[in-house]
């Protein structure tokens, strides 16, 4: 059972990073919430690993701290809420919104997360109410993983980033339309193109969380 990789960082996109470990290369399923903290491919990397068995497959997911492992752990156990839609979850919340919700008892803002009904997001408050003190004490103490910073990139033109924006929301669960329409307004004019990719990205979900 693999619980924690660290390597060398080979590749990222948003919901997936390959990290070479002593000449292997694993490929990790991630959270938005942990892609955005990992630096440039080539830079040092560890994640927190839950290793997910099926009979036909073997699956990690990795995540910069032990609260997001824990988290995902939860909401794996929640009757309706797979590996995928966990992740979803903590990629359109984060920790920190998804525990803020849960203190709130907003079913309303799960809701808003792909794969997620009413009914679904009240079993995830109920289960997830009993460990609250816990997790938002470990957010506290929880360091993450290290890696190294981002470095210095091209800034790549506005009809690549829309693509790739629109690929990264609908492989979060968003349909084709909504990413799309996101995507162009996040965008706005060609000086859209400055801003870091994680951050068109956050102001995307934004759009689509409304």
């Amino acid at each position: 059972m693999i619980a924690r990789l660290a390597g060398t960082l080979l590749d990222k996109q948003p919901g997936r990073a390959v990290v070479d470990v002593a000449g292997v290369g694993y490929e990790v399923t991630i959270p938005l919430s942990t892609y955005y903290q990992l630096g440039d491919p080539g830079s040092r990397v560890e994640l927190h690993v839950h290793t997910h068995v099926r009979e036909d497959a073997l699956a990690l997911f990795g995540f910069r701290t032990r609260r997001e492992k824990d988290l995902f752990a939860r909401l794996i156990n929640v009757t309706g809420v797979g590996p995928k839609t966990a992740i979803a979850v903590l990629s359109g919340l984060g920790a920190d919104d998804l525990i803020e919700a849960v203190r709130l008892r907003d079913a309303g803002r799960l809701s808003a997360v792909p794969g997620i009904g009413r009914k679904t997001a009240d079993r995830i408050l109920l289960e997830l109410a009993d460990r609250l003190e816990a997790l938002e004490a470990a957010g506290a103490a929880d360091e993450p993983s290290g890696a190294g910073p981002p470095g210095s990139r091209r800034a790549p033109t506005r009809a690549f980033l829309r693509q790739d924006l629109v690929s990264a929301l609908v492989n979060l669960g968003y349909n084709a339309r909504g990413a799309a329409d996101a995507a162009g307004r996040v965008l706005g004019d060609a000086s859209g193109t400055a801003l870091p990719f994680e951050t068109l990205l956050r102001e995307s979900l934004k759009i689509l969380s409304r």
